[in-house]
C-alpha cells in the first residue's frame, strides 16, 4: 500500500523538502508518504486561520451543519479504504480501525447536528427590582482561530473531535496530527474540503515538535486543544499564555468488581477494555480491584480469556491485539514488567515480547502500588489485579492515583453504584462496564492529571465559543 498525501494548507495541497514515510509498526511496510511542513508553511497556515476568522464566523449555522453532514457521508463512503490506511499506520486491528471510521463519521454528523442547536437563552432580568423593564439574551459566539494537536492512538476520530466542533462553532482551525499517524488526519481534510469548507477555515499540517510549539504560544490562536500525555499537556498549558486550553490527557483507569457483580460479564468486558488496540488508550483498563469473595474465579476466567487473544498482523481479521506503536514503547513496557516482577509481582499470563513492536497480553498480580505498571499510565496490553475486602477501600485505592479520567464499577448493588459516583475522583464513572466505554456525543474528560475541559461535540463547541450577554432597556424616556 502506498498512499501519497500532501498536507493541507488553507485550501491548498502542498509538500515541503522533508518527506515523512509512514510505516506499519507490525512489519515495517510502507503505508504512505506525506511531508513535514516547514516554518514558512506553518506561518502561512496560522496567518490564513487568522484571516479566515470573519468568514468562518459569518458562515450560517445551516451551512456549517451541511458541510459537516457532507463530510460525514464522504468519510462513510470511503470506509474500507480509510480503515485499511488507519490499520496500517496505527497498527490497529482492522475491525477496530473500521469501527473508528464509523465513529469519526458519527462525530462529524453529530457536530453538524449540534451546530443546528447552537442557540442561547433568555435571562429573566426582573428577578431583581432594578431589572424591571429590561430583557436579556445570552448567545455563544465563535472564539476565533483554534490550534489543535491530536495523538497517534485514535488519529481519525480524535482529530474529528477537534475539527467537527470547530467547524460547528464557526472557528478556523490548524491541526497538527501525530507524525506517526498523520495520514487519516489528512483524509479528514480532504472530506471537509470536498464538503465545501471555506479555504482558510482548515489547515492540517504534520510538523516537527518544535514547530508544533508555535501553535501553543502564538497569540493569534484563541484556544489550544491537545490530546496526549499528561507531562506534555500540562507543559503546554504553562506556555499557552492567555488562550483557553482544553487538555485530554493520560489515565490510569481503575475497575472495581464487587461481590455482587456478574463475574463472566466482567471478565469479558475487562478483557476487551484492557487489551483492545494493545492497551494504547488513555481509558484502557489498567488496575482491577476484585472483591476477595470472587477474586479467584474472576482471575482464573480472565487469564483463560486473555491467553486466547490472537496477537498478529493488524490487517488480518482474526487479530485481536496488534503491535505497540513502535519498538521503543515495547521496550518500555517490557522494562516496567521486569521491574514489577523483581519487586514481587507475579505474571499470570503474558509478560514477554512477541516481536520488535509486539507484546503479549499480560495479567499481573501482587504488584506494588508504587510500581510503574500501577502508578503511571501503562499504555500497553497489561492489567494488574488486586483483591479487596471493603468497598470503601477499593474506592480509596482508585482515588490514590494522580489520574482521574474514567473508572468502571461492576456491581448489582445500587448503593455501591451511587457511592462510586459520589466519591470517585474521575471525570466519568461507568457502572457495569469498563472505563474504556465511550460514546462520542457524551461529555468526556478528566480531573487531576488527566486534564481540563470536556470533549464530545456539544461540550467541545461550548469550549470553542464565548458567551455574550445582551441587555435591552425597554423603558426609555
Amino acid at each position: 500500500m502506498d498512499f501519497d498525501a500532501p498536507f493541507f494548507l488553507a485550501g491548498r495541497w502542498e509538500r515541503s523538502s522533508r518527506a515523512l514515510d509512514v510505516r506499519n509498526p507490525w512489519n515495517g511496510a510502507l503505508v504512505g508518504r506525506t511531508w513535514l511542513a516547514d516554518d514558512t508553511q506553518v506561518e502561512a497556515a496560522v496567518s490564513a486561520a487568522a484571516a479566515a476568522a470573519d468568514a468562518m464566523r459569518g458562515l450560517p449555522l445551516h451551512e456549517r451543519a451541511a458541510v459537516l453532514a457532507r463530510a460525514s457521508a464522504a468519510l462513510a463512503r470511503r470506509r474500507e479504504e480509510v480503515g485499511r490506511i488507519l490499520a496500517g499506520e496505527a497498527g490497529k486491528p482492522i475491525r477496530d480501525a473500521l469501527a473508528e471510521v464509523d465513529r469519526a463519521a458519527a462525530t462529524l454528523q453529530v457536530s453538524g447536528e449540534e451546530a443546528r442547536r447552537l442557540g442561547g437563552e433568555v435571562i429573566p432580568m426582573d428577578l431583581a427590582p432594578h431589572g424591571k423593564g429590561r430583557i436579556a439574551i445570552l448567545r455563544r459566539f465563535p472564539l476565533g482561530p483554534v490550534a489543535a494537536i491530536s495523538p497517534f492512538n485514535f488519529p481519525l476520530n480524535l482529530s474529528a473531535h477537534k475539527l467537527g466542533p470547530a467547524v460547528a462553532a464557526g472557528d478556523p482551525v490548524v491541526l497538527k496530527p501525530a507524525t506517526k499517524t498523520p495520514l487519516t488526519g489528512l483524509i479528514l481534510a480532504s472530506v471537509l474540503e470536498e464538503a465545501g469548507l471555506p479555504a482558510g477555515g482548515l489547515s492540517v499540517l504534520p510538523m516537527p515538535r518544535q514547530l508544533g510549539d508555535r501553535l501553543v504560544t502564538d497569540e493569534r490562536f484563541k484556544l489550544l486543544t491537545f490530546t496526549g500525555s499528561s507531562a506534555v499537556g500540562w507543559a503546554m498549558k504553562a506556555r499557552a499564555g492567555k488562550k483557553k486550553v482544553v487538555l485530554e490527557l493520560g489515565g490510569n483507569a481503575g475497575v472495581i468488581i464487587d461481590e455482587s457483580a456478574d463475574v463472566p460479564f466482567a471478565v469479558k468486558r475487562v478483557a476487551a477494555g484492557g487489551f483492545a488496540y494493545a492497551g494504547q488508550s488513555c481509558i484502557s483498563v489498567q488496575r482491577v480491584l476484585v472483591h476477595e469473595g470472587v477474586y479467584a474465579r474472576f482471575a482464573g476466567q480472565l487469564v483463560e480469556r486473555v491467553g486466547s487473544l490472537v496477537v498478529g498482523d493488524p490487517l488480518d481479521p482474526a487479530t485481536d491485539v496488534g503491535p505497540m506503536i513502535d519498538e521503543g514503547e515495547a521496550d518500555r513496557i517490557d522494562a516496567w514488567v521486569r521491574e514489577a516482577v523483581a519487586e514481587g509481582a507475579r505474571v499470570l499470563t503474558g509478560g514477554r515480547r512477541l516481536g520488535p513492536c509486539a507484546y503479549a497480553p499480560t495479567v499481573l498480580e501482587g504488584v506494588k502500588e508504587d510500581a510503574k505498571v500501577c502508578a503511571q499510565e501503562v499504555f500497553a496490553p497489561l492489567v494488574a489485579l488486586y483483591p479487596f475486602s471493603r468497598f470503601d477501600d477499593a474506592l480509596a485505592s482508585v482515588n490514590r492515583s494522580r489520574y482521574g479520567l474514567q473508572a468502571g464499577v461492576f456491581t448489582g448493588n445500587l448503593q455501591h453504584a451511587l457511592q462510586a459516583y459520589d466519591r470517585l475522583e474521575t471525570g466519568g464513572v461507568i457502572i457495569n462496564d469498563v472505563p474504556t466505554y465511550r460514546i462520542d456525543h457524551m461529555p468526556y474528560g478528566g480531573v487531576k492529571d488527566s486534564g481540563t475541559g470536556r470533549e464530545g461535540p456539544r461540550y467541545a463547541i461550548e469550549e470553542m465559543t464565548e458567551p455574550k450577554l445582551l441587555v435591552i432597556n425597554t423603558e426609555v424616556g
